[in-house]
């Protein structure tokens, strides 16, 4: 399983994948990549879980992104929603679903 806090600034992905800064912006505010910041800081941050060994966002994230930008939630809300428990016992989360490949319980939360 990838390492849920593992992230990468976007100079490390846009040198990675060849592309300008610029274009990771664009792609992160339509929706298709998701990034955090940490309090007081400028830099944005792209945790590795979303992208597969080719660096391509995985489809099941792709398909939550989607969704997310459909309904209309932020970044913010979208990952409340990472962090929210799954079921009434143990301490998974809906992104350690999504981790394991299932993006269901995410999906139904993002269109209700």
């Amino acid at each position: 399983m990838p390492d849920r806090d593992a992230a990468l600034t976007t100079s490390w992905l846009a040198a990675r994948w060849g592309v300008d800064p610029v274009a990771l912006e664009i792609r992160r505010r339509a929706g298709e990549l998701f990034a955090t910041r940490a309090p007081g800081s400028d830099e944005w941050l792209y945790p590795t879980w979303q992208f597969d060994d080719e660096g391509n966002v995985k489809p099941e994230v792709a398909r939550v992104f989607a969704a997310a930008c459909e309904a209309g939630l932020t970044s913010a809300q979208l990952d409340e929603l990472f962090n929210r428990r799954v079921g009434l016992a143990g301490g998974r989360t809906m992104l350690d679903s999504l981790l394991e490949g299932d993006d269901r319980p995410l999906l139904v939360e993002v269109r209700r």
